[in-house]
């Protein structure tokens, strides 16, 4: 027994009962979590400034005068990456719904929970934003722990205020940003310059969208990842002993003891827990709370530079490899479910880019054959489906070049409003002596802002000649 407890890494369990920030009481243990630095943390704050930049220019990027991307649910109005999405477009927004879904699946079975350590909005906030904030003001781990522990004076006054007074600023500018993809920068920053009276209904969401991010990034934090976040438990189900995780080598790190003390090349510092911000032992094993942030790699790569072996006692890695003692190689499922991976991302891509501003669909109306008409003249019937996916309300006129045939609207002229379906009727008259056979090809054209976007063949029908 005590043989598959060293090939585990795991000689008790009873941490999987209970989270780690939260004492056997129901009491919240507070985090405080080291300064991190290595060659992982240099990358993520690297990412996360790109990230943070995206987020913050995206909503003042216009393109012919309207967002880069706007997500307005309260009016219907959908911009991706320039394209305009309207209520016909919902098979597209299930299309990447759907592909999202397998597409995170896919990716957490391979590659663990890189999203969560790398690009999640929460963790890049909370550890390159709020937690630099907070070193900067009240110290390292042990400074703020012994901060905390004062009585309240005028120096921790002083620093607890300043740091909240700069966390909520912080808060507000997402709080805005974040409504500003929901209804525009411009309507945002009409919101933000006028009296809270005039514009009571966006104060009130502005106000509870930063009192909600302040509250998430001052106190919640990393109960976030484990107690509200659906996607850290569904990583039980989605994980198998093949996926990509953050993992202690438990083969070569056992027994852990003192440098001199132990055949394992674990030296038990524990610096791995002191810069863990979920404030776990990576060395259990694979957990709930983990959200692959790496700050364990470099910490632990940093002490086995000092006790002279070699790097990767925790890096990123399969339980299957670690076991095995097997080098990552990229494997007929990982080259899969990536083939399927990008497949998915293409086939979204190549809806998004194949839209037309403006689609018909012209038919002649079923059921109906033919009219007669005053002047010797038959008419048939057909009915248009236009669909406008752009910003503007667009006039169309339909045509034919067909000879002997001309285009007789029902009802007003055609006009699709913007980012809407519009069904419309018009006849086409014939007359008799331009009718040689029963069925006459037939071109029509649809034209917008006078230029040409559509031609369809369609068939007329006449009398049955004798």
């Amino acid at each position: 027994m005590a043989e598959d407890k060293i090939n585990t890494g795991m000689e008790d369990e009873s941490f999987r009962d209970h989270l780690s920030t939260v004492t056997s009481e129901g009491k919240r243990v507070w985090v405080y979590p080291k300064k991190q630095k290595g060659k992982f943390y240099t990358a993520r704050t690297i990412v996360s400034v790109f990230l943070l930049a995206f987020l913050f220019i995206t909503p003042w990027i216009k393109i012919n005068g309207h967002p880069f991307i706007l997500f307005n649910v309260f009016d219907g109005k959908f911009i991706l990456f320039g394209f305009a999405f309207g209520p016909q477009d919902f098979y597209i927004f299930a299309l990447g719904f759907v592909t999202l879904v397998v597409f995170v699946v896919l990716f957490t079975a391979v590659y663990g929970r890189i999203f969560c350590g790398w690009v999640c909005p929460q963790t890049v906030f909370m550890e390159m934003v709020f937690r630099k904030i907070e070193y900067l003001i009240e110290g390292d781990a042990a400074k703020q722990r012994a901060l905390d522990k004062e009585p309240m004076n005028g120096k921790k006054f002083f620093k607890k205020s300043f740091k909240h007074a700069i966390f909520f600023i912080i808060a507000f500018l997402i709080g805005n940003t974040f409504m500003a993809y929901l209804v525009g920068i411009d309507k945002t920053l009409d919101i933000i310059s006028r009296s809270p009276t005039e514009h009571i209904t966006g104060f009130i969401a502005v106000a509870v969208f930063s009192g909600i991010f302040y509250f998430v990034f001052s106190k919640f934090r990393e109960q976030a990842c484990t107690i509200v976040c659906p996607y850290g438990r569904l990583q039980g189900v989605l994980l198998d002993a093949n996926s990509i995780v953050v993992a202690y080598d438990h083969v070569r790190g056992e027994p852990r003891g003192k440098l001199n003390e132990t055949t394992g090349d674990c030296i038990d510092c524990n610096l791995c827990v002191a810069v863990c911000p979920t404030g776990i032992d990576i060395r259990n094993g694979t957990q709930l709370e983990c959200v692959n942030c790496t700050s364990c790699i470099d910490a632990c790569d940093s002490i086995m530079t000092k006790v002279n072996k070699p790097k990767g006692l925790i890096r990123y890695a399969s339980m299957k490899g670690i076991k095995e003692k097997l080098k990552f190689r990229f494997t007929p499922r990982l080259i899969l479910y990536s083939v399927l991976l990008v497949a998915l991302i293409s086939i979204f891509t190549a809806l998004l880019v194949s839209r037309i501003d403006v689609k018909v669909n012209i038919l002649r109306s079923p059921g109906k054959i033919y009219q007669e008409m005053p002047d010797n003249k038959i008419s048939n019937l057909y009915h248009a489906v236009l669909v406008n996916n752009t910003f503007d309300d667009m006039p169309v006129e339909v045509k034919t070049n067909t000879p002997g045939a001309e285009i007789l609207t029902v009802g007003k002229d055609v006009v699709i409003p913007s980012l809407s379906v519009h069904e419309a009727e018009f006849l086409v008259v014939m007359s008799k002596d331009d009718i040689k056979t029963t069925v006459v090809q037939l071109n029509i054209q649809v034209f917008a802002g006078g230029k040409l976007f559509y031609e369809t063949k369609t068939t007329f029908i006449g009398p049955q000649k004798k």
